[in-house]
């Protein structure tokens, strides 16, 4: 059974910093690509980051120059290091892993809150 675990959300003062975390099991973890979605109240799940499975990386405009996506493979775990947050990035973060080889997979986690509030 597949499983995507978030963890790391909270509440964070405009300016501070979260890093989120996805544990996977189930998956031949490397061979995954693993994203990092957002959904806000009222709007779409929109992609904030992706990591490849030979660590190319991809960023939302809105999280280039503050998110930083990593992967440890032996952990089979994926990280978001969120600097400098905004009220606007609060959302409930979802962790999600995709193949294309081999047949086609696509699991999604159940998602982590992240609140950027004074």
């Amino acid at each position: 059974q597949v499983q995507l675990v978030e963890s790391g959300g909270g509440l964070v003062q405009p300016g501070g910093s979260l890093r989120l975390s996805c544990a996977a099991s189930g998956i031949i973890f490397n061979i995954y690509t693993m994203d990092w979605y957002r959904q806000a109240p009222g709007k779409q799940r929109e992609l904030v980051a992706a990591i490849t499975s030979v660590d190319s990386t991809n960023y939302a405009d809105s999280a280039k120059g503050r998110f930083t996506i990593s992967r440890d493979n032996a952990k089979n775990t994926v990280f978001l290091q969120m600097d400098s947050l905004k009220p606007e990035d609060t959302a409930v973060y979802y962790c999600r892993a995709q193949k294309w080889s081999v047949g086609r997979g696509d699991y999604w986690g159940q998602g982590t809150q992240v609140t950027v509030s004074s």
